[in-house]
């Protein structure tokens, strides 16, 4: 027999549309706390575009807690029940869902509701097999919500799931500013770990172009709080944000910023124009020039020449060309730098071999094929590069404009 709040109620925890890559690599459990993003303005982000921003209440998300208890409960009882002593296997999922079909049956349910309650299922299920170690609360800023109702869904998060080690969240730079240090140190003491601020830029100049709503002085104060408060911080660079008239400035600003702050991770998250945001309409005005995928090296080699401090430095977003650029500072910064020189003194052939078979690796992973018009762009793109012809640059660029606005 099911639990009631499976029985009787949505039979699936509500969740929102993005998280941070890392909280994916750790299967981390998705709990929507807020929905879309109060802010919702900044001209690169198309996230939250035409979506209202609303605060979900406490009982609502306890609810989603309690139902994720017992889709967990539920999971590990089908796994002993087999055989598998707690283990999840796909088996356990399959036999799970087939032998719901009040939950899962779409004889029983309108479609959206099965999807969504599949989705729930899957994150669970992941988590579980995880561990059940790591939460992160959605959407764009959770800390929103009154201090004392966060308090409150931590402690109920943690009670329910002792084996929670981190919780985490997304926040603006505006909104940790003007929450009393207090408040936060209420809330690391509640169990929330880290937080992860889109920096985005430490250039006025471009957050204010950007509309990101926040100054260099604001993400200041918010990261100096944050760590005061016991809270680890992970800030996220923009590279190609300044386009070419502040791309310098944007690089050194940012770093002076980031050395001020002194953040627990530093994440490069590049710039790529997407199709239905201000920005992408200013690119096709002539109002904003985008950088190349050489120019963004460039601009992180700036970046990462002037950082002095001790953060981690990621390069985990599908959006960047160099993957590789990683590494605890400041010892590791000689080899980042060195990972970045090596790139930019190859012949420019081979650089544009590796923008086509890295950024066609990252959109065949979303994607999965390439449709006929782009399997042509794509073939003459390579034919011009291994030739070394001149007009590979334009070819490869044709290339890379159709496939990056696809990447998450």
């Amino acid at each position: 027999m099911l639990p009631a709040i499976l029985q009787h109620g949505k039979g699936y925890h509500e969740m929102g549309p993005i998280r941070p890559p890392s909280e994916g690599k750790d299967r981390s459990l998705l709990l929507r706390v807020t929905r879309n993003c109060p802010w919702n303005r900044c001209e690169f982000c198309r996230t939250y575009k035409n979506k209202t921003y609303s605060l979900r209440s406490v009982e609502e998300i306890k609810a989603d807690i309690d139902t994720v208890k017992a889709l967990a409960g539920e999971i590990k009882a089908t796994s002993w029940r087999l055989g598998f002593r707690g283990d999840i296997r796909q088996e356990v999922v399959t036999t799970f869902i087939n032998e719901n079909p009040a939950l899962y049956s779409r004889a029983y349910n309108d479609p959206e509701t099965v999807e969504r309650r599949l989705e729930s299922l899957a994150n669970v299920v992941h988590w579980l097999s995880s561990g059940a170690r790591t939460v992160f609360l959605q959407d764009a800023n959770a800390p929103q919500i009154r201090t004392a109702d966060l308090v409150e869904i931590l402690h109920y998060l943690k009670v329910n799931f002792p084996t929670i080690e981190r919780i985490t969240s997304y926040a603006r730079s505006k909104t940790i500013a003007r929450k009393p240090l207090e408040d936060l140190k209420r809330l690391c003491e509640a169990g929330l770990s880290r937080l992860h601020i889109g920096l985005e830029s430490g250039c006025d100049e471009v957050l204010a172009c950007i509309q990101k709503g926040t100054t260099a002085d604001e993400h200041i104060l918010a990261g100096k709080k944050t760590k005061e408060a016991g809270i680890e911080l992970s800030e996220y660079y923009m590279p190609g944000l300044g386009g070419k008239k502040w791309s310098k400035k944007h690089a050194l600003e940012s770093a002076r910023v980031l050395n001020e702050i002194d953040p627990d991770f530093i994440r490069l998250r590049t710039l790529v124009p997407r199709l239905g945001t201000p920005l992408y309409d200013k690119i096709q005005a002539g109002e904003f020039e985008p950088l190349t995928e050489d120019e963004v090296v460039e601009e992180i080699a700036l970046f990462v020449e002037h950082l002095d401090c001790h953060a981690y430095l990621a390069s985990d977003q599908m959006c960047n060309l160099l993957w590789e650029v990683e590494g605890q500072l400041p010892g590791d910064k000689p080899a980042i730098l060195q990972t970045i020189y090596d790139y930019l003194q190859k012949p420019l052939h081979e650089r544009l071999k590796i923008q086509l078979e890295r950024r066609l690796s990252s959109y065949l992973f979303i994607a999965g094929h390439l449709n006929r018009d782009l399997t042509a762009g794509v073939e003459a793109a390579w034919d011009a590069v291994n030739r070394g012809s001149p007009d590979a640059p334009g070819k490869v660029q044709k290339v890379l404009d159709a496939v990056k606005p696809a990447f998450i």
